[in-house]
């Protein structure tokens, strides 16, 4: 019985001081309105930004290179193009990009439904992430 109680008691011990842990952890992050600090969640912004996004189409400030493969004529030359001049404003602003051959201004007129313009996430767009994601 008494190791029984034994465990128990360091039980309670380690979830007590995970509460701690997370009140520290959430006055660290501002966060006044935290109600239970074992609960205490890490949102991931990438992901946030990617249920912010229609269903099909392309962020022209967010995608990566590699979300441009599904328009035929788009992967890698012009996708790169379109990444390097981000971010923009205007869906329409894809179509004033210097250096464009005139094939490659109707392949974005035939497409321009396909994109959508959201915020810039600075998750997405750190580094070099939107040429190489890491995906291989």
């Amino acid at each position: 019985m008494k190791k029984f109680v034994g465990i128990i008691v360091a039980l309670l011990l380690i979830v007590g001081s995970w509460g701690f842990a997370g009140t520290a952890e959430a006055s660290d992050m501002n966060m006044s309105r935290v109600q239970s600090p074992v609960l205490l969640a890490r949102v991931n912004t990438a992901d946030a930004k990617r249920k912010e996004l229609v269903k099909g189409k392309l962020d022209l400030n967010n995608s990566d290179v590699r979300e441009f493969r599904r328009l035929p004529g788009f992967y890698p030359g012009l996708a790169s193009k379109i990444i390097q001049n981000a971010p923009y404003n205007d869906v329409q602003e894809v179509l004033d990009i210097p250096g464009l051959s005139n094939s490659q201004v109707e392949r974005l007129q035939a497409n321009i439904d396909e994109f959508v313009i959201t915020d810039v996430e600075a998750s997405m767009n750190a580094g070099g992430d939107r040429y190489n994601p890491g995906l291989y």
